[in-house]
């Protein structure tokens, strides 16, 4: 028998980053991604001291009924609307995320969507793919420059700011909304104009959300929104599903008043909404935008730094660099 704390692991990872817990946990890790029940996750967490999770394991009352040894709760994203945080701290167990190891990966790929939306370049890979391409015609495929357009950016953390930045090289101004204006030397860094929501909606050629999932931002982008955009506008989604309503989003693409969406995020994932399937002018993606080999390691790196450090290992000792509810220290 051992007199190591347990740590739980719930989904396979990289190894070497993972062997990293070894000298102080006994280890277990799952060997296959899968999703687990709610009565699973409460018999997996049971006897452990720390998990290390993803954003498909819901962790709420229900699931730390019986992990009455359970003192950190990793989660491998900086969303995590997955976890209860409320419950959580009632029962004395750290939350943490892996904010900020992702801004400019998430940043790049929400680029790759946008751009990949005003060129039409799904549509047109599925249409070559099926055989069609015979000859190349002048006026086929047209699509859309970025250069020049307005950028909107809806929800100004990090990841919007790196969003932003990269603006500059496309000629692209800049607006954005948030609950409250960045510092101005912050906007200065970004090239980035404060507005209010509505001027947002009516003014971005392409709109990029890159807010956290909260029950106020839930369909922050409903069909009154959508109905404010211009019809040649673009929707781009990096950054929960359920921040749109995606059934408004299929009509609104459907009947041709929003030219384009690209979205790497969906509502009830993995399920996509119907609609969206059927539409030639969307771009979707398996909600990958933190997807790099790099970043995915960076990302169990500092889940796993946050382990070590609530049990007094690491540079971080005895505080999780990147802990969401700082109070359960006490």
């Amino acid at each position: 028998m051992t007199d190591k704390p347990r740590v739980w692991i719930s989904r396979p990872t990289f190894p070497g980053i993972i062997a990293r817990l070894e000298p102080h946990f006994e280890v277990t890790a799952e060997a296959e991604e899968r999703k687990f029940s709610s009565s699973e996750l409460a018999a997996k967490l049971a006897g452990q001291d720390a998990a290390i999770v993803g954003l498909k394991d819901r962790i709420g009352p229900a699931e730390i009924g019986q992990a009455t040894r359970l003192r950190i709760v990793a989660n491998l994203g900086v969303g995590y609307d997955n976890l209860d945080l409320d419950a959580l701290s009632a029962a004395g167990i750290a939350a943490s995320n892996t904010a900020d190891v992702l801004n400019e990966s998430v940043a790049d790929y929400a680029w790759a969507l946008m751009l990949g939306a005003a060129r039409r370049m799904n549509a047109a890979e599925r249409w070559l793919r099926a055989g069609h391409w015979h000859a190349t015609e002048f006026r086929q495929w047209l699509g859309t420059d970025v250069r020049g357009h307005t950028l909107g950016i809806l929800g100004m953390g990090r990841i919007g700011q790196a969003i932003a930045r990269r603006a500059v090289g496309f000629g692209m101004p800049v607006i954005y909304h948030n609950r409250s204006p960045l510092p101005e030397a912050d906007e200065r860094a970004c090239d980035a104009r404060y507005v209010d929501k509505s001027q947002l909606l009516r003014e971005s050629d392409f709109l990029i959300l890159v807010l956290p999932l909260t029950p106020q931002t839930r369909h922050a982008i409903g069909a009154p929104e959508l109905a404010q955009m211009k019809p040649t506008a673009m929707l781009v989604n990096v950054a929960r599903g359920g921040i749109v309503d995606d059934a408004a989003l299929a009509t609104a693409l459907r009947e041709k008043r929003l030219a384009g969406a690209a979205l790497d995020v969906f509502e009830r994932e993995p399920a996509v909404h119907p609609g969206l399937l059927e539409l030639d002018n969307v771009v979707l993606s398996p909600h990958i935008a933190s997807a790099s080999q790099e970043t995915r390691r960076a990302m169990t790196a500092l889940a796993v730094d946050n382990v070590l450090a609530l049990f007094g290992h690491g540079p971080h000792a005895g505080r999780p660099p990147t802990i969401l509810n700082p109070n359960v220290l006490a």
